[in-house]
């Protein structure tokens, strides 16, 4: 099955079927276009907010005239936009350092000489050697909930987090699964989309909560007709309001749509890159299988970074569950489903 393929649906009874890990080369050029795709979304989104702004709160005040027709001036729309894309860029040079910076990870040092963590270290060089890609750096967040994490906007600029719980947890080779996950959203630059989305997510969510603590009402009838001709009572401006105070208030669901555009195929090829790397699929299966264990939350990551890690930080009953619906609102797929796919793979190579 070529890699743009979109995967078959499972027949009633049956395991999904195992997605081909793909070209890296075009696993690369779609996420490149991704990232473009939803760095659009974003500045779109966040244009239309400024746009209502102008017209229904500035009003004609700000109106300009273009072939006898007025525009609101673009003052809150450029605003806005400009906000999104300074967004993108500051996530894409350093959007990296906030999500560990908000999850509480440290650069592993000289001094963390622990068994577990030498053990991380060495697993982390034989994954990036497998991979072929630069060895990223490695933090460590004081958390007793297994999770991990890979950031950064290529192989040269990536970074792998781990709690320390996972290491407390895992064993070698299911820690080698882990990693090898990891890497391969390295390798096929997810990373880069994943972190672009998390710093445009925090603008979104911004100034939506800035349109909501605003003072909205609908055009009075002392003001439907301005001096300057401009009416602000017709039914496609009173549409207009509607769909922009419908737009403002679903914002924050909006963009979490759009964060997870980031569609649960990342991590299912992500799944089988990394089984790729390891040669042993089991490995990755009972790692899973521990992270499914583990139902209490991930305390030190947040909702704007759930997406980037390996299995779900919040604990949500939406991604145990598949369908139309899960597709819009998880991050992650069901990991019973996962490890189904898996145990596939090895039961094929036996």
């Amino acid at each position: 099955m070529a890699a743009d393929e979109p995967t078959p649906a499972a027949g009633p009874g049956q395991l999904p079927p195992v997605p081909a890990a793909g070209n890296l080369f075009d696993e690369q050029r779609r996420n490149r276009r991704a990232t473009w795709l939803l760095i659009a979304g974003f500045v779109a989104l966040l244009g239309f907010i400024g746009f209502g702004f102008d017209l229904f709160v500035l009003g004609t005040s700000g109106m300009v005239h273009a072939g006898g027709v007025p525009f609101p001036l673009p003052v809150a729309a450029s605003g806005a936009a400009l906000l999104g894309i300074a967004s993108a860029w500051l996530g894409y040079r350093f959007g990296d350092r906030a999500v560990l910076a908000s999850s509480f990870a440290r650069p592993v040092t000289a001094d963390d000489a622990s068994p577990e963590v030498k053990r991380l270290m060495n697993v982390v060089t034989e994954m990036a050697i497998a991979a072929g890609v630069p060895m990223p750096r490695v933090h460590l967040i004081d958390e007793p909930d297994p999770n991990a994490f890979a950031t950064g906007r290529d192989p040269d600029h990536a970074s792998i987090a781990v709690t320390t719980g996972l290491l407390k947890t895992m064993s070698r080779e299911e820690l080698q699964g882990v990693v090898a996950h990891e890497m391969a959203h390295v390798r096929n630059l997810d990373i880069r989309t994943m972190t672009v989305v998390a710093a445009l997510l925090g603008a979104v969510l911004l100034l939506s909560d800035w349109a909501t603590r605003l003072r909205l009402g609908l055009p009075s009838s002392r003001d439907s007709k301005r001096k300057d001709g401009v009416s602000l009572g017709g039914p496609f401006v009173v549409v207009l309001l509607a769909v922009w105070l419908l737009t403002v208030l679903l914002t924050p669901l909006i963009g979490r749509l759009l964060a997870t555009a980031v569609s649960r195929r990342r991590e299912y090829l992500a799944d089988a890159s990394g089984a790729e790397l390891t040669r042993n699929p089991l490995g990755l299966a009972s790692a899973l299988r521990k992270l499914e264990a583990a139902t209490a939350p991930t305390a030190r990551i947040y909702r704007g970074t759930a997406h980037l890690c390996i299995a779900d930080p919040l604990g949500s009953a939406v991604n145990d569950r598949e369908g139309w619906l899960a597709d819009l609102f998880a991050t992650h797929p069901p990991i019973a489903d996962r490890i189904g796919r898996l145990e596939a793979m090895a039961y094929r190579r036996s």
